[in-house]
C-alpha cells in the first residue's frame, strides 16, 4: 500500500508539516509505503486554465505538478495538510488543486483521505472544508479530517504540553482511521452517494457536451473503471 502526503504550507518545518509528519510516521509503523511532499519544494507553476489537460490527459506546463498529480494517481490514499491563509487553503495549496485536474478526471477515485487544517481561528474550518470537497468531489472517500487551533507563524505553540497531546491525538485517530480504510477497504456510502450526484449531475453531462475536446477525461474514466 501506497499513500502520499502534501504539505500545501510554505514552510517546512510548521504546525501543518509536524501533523502530517506524525501521521506518515504512524503509517509507516503499520508498513505502509508513504511518500511525504512540500509544496514550497515542488516546481509547479499557476494554472493557465486551458483545459488541455481536459483533452490530452496530461497538463501542458513541463513542471513538477504533472509529477505529483501521477504520483497521487498510483497511491492507495492521500493525506492533504495546509495552513489557514484568509479564511482559504495556502496559495500553494490552490494551485495544486488547480494544476492537478482532480475532479473532472476523478483523480481521488476509491483512494482513501485524510485532511488536514491548521489555523488561529475559525476560518480554519473553511480551509478544511475546501480539502473535504476536494476530496469528496474527486472521488475520494474521506476517513477524517480536523482542524487545529495555533496561533498563527507560531512553531513554538505546540511546543505547549496540552496544545502538543491535543495534536499528537488527532493525528493518531486521523492515521487510525486511513489504516483501517486502506486495510479493511471500509465503505462510506454517503458520501459514494453523494460524490454520484456529483459525477451523473455536475459532471458527466459536461463530458458528453464536450466529446473529443475532453477525451483525455473519458480515457482516464476508462482506466478507472468509471462508467
Amino acid at each position: 500500500m501506497k499513500v502520499a502526503i502534501i504539505n500545501g504550507s510554505p514552510r517546512k518545518n510548521g504546525v501543518t508539516a509536524e501533523a502530517l509528519h506524525i501521521v506518515e510516521n504512524e503509517l509507516v509503523k503499520e508498513g505502509i509505503d508513504v511518500e511525504f511532499y512540500n509544496l514550497s519544494e515542488i516546481n509547479m507553476s499557476h494554472c493557465l486554465g486551458c483545459c488541455s489537460c481536459y483533452k490530452t490527459g496530461h497538463c501542458c506546463i513541463g513542471d513538477d505538478a504533472e509529477m505529483l498529480s501521477q504520483k497521487i494517481f498510483e497511491a492507495d490514499g492521500l493525506v492533504l495538510g495546509s495552513p489557514t491563509y484568509a479564511s482559504n487553503v495556502s496559495g500553494l495549496m490552490k494551485d495544486f488543486i488547480d494544476r492537478g485536474h482532480f475532479v473532472i478526471e476523478q483523480l481521488l477515485h476509491g483512494k482513501y483521505c485524510v485532511t488536514i487544517a491548521t489555523g488561529e481561528n475559525y476560518g480554519n474550518k473553511d480551509a478544511l472544508k475546501v480539502l473535504n470537497n476536494l476530496v469528496l468531489y474527486s472521488g475520494g472517500k474521506k476517513c477524517y479530517g480536523f482542524v487545529m487551533n495555533v496561533p498563527f507563524n507560531n512553531t513554538e505553540s505546540v511546543r505547549d504540553e496540552l496544545v502538543r497531546d491535543e495534536l499528537v491525538a488527532k493525528c493518531y485517530k486521523a492515521s487510525e482511521r486511513l489504516i483501517k480504510g486502506l486495510k479493511k477497504r471500509t465503505h462510506h456510502p454517503i458520501q459514494t452517494v453523494l460524490n454520484h450526484i456529483v459525477i451523473s449531475i455536475g459532471i458527466r453531462p459536461l463530458i458528453k457536451r464536450k466529446g473529443s475536446e475532453y477525451q483525455g477525461v473519458i480515457d482516464k474514466w476508462t482506466e478507472l473503471g468509471i462508467h
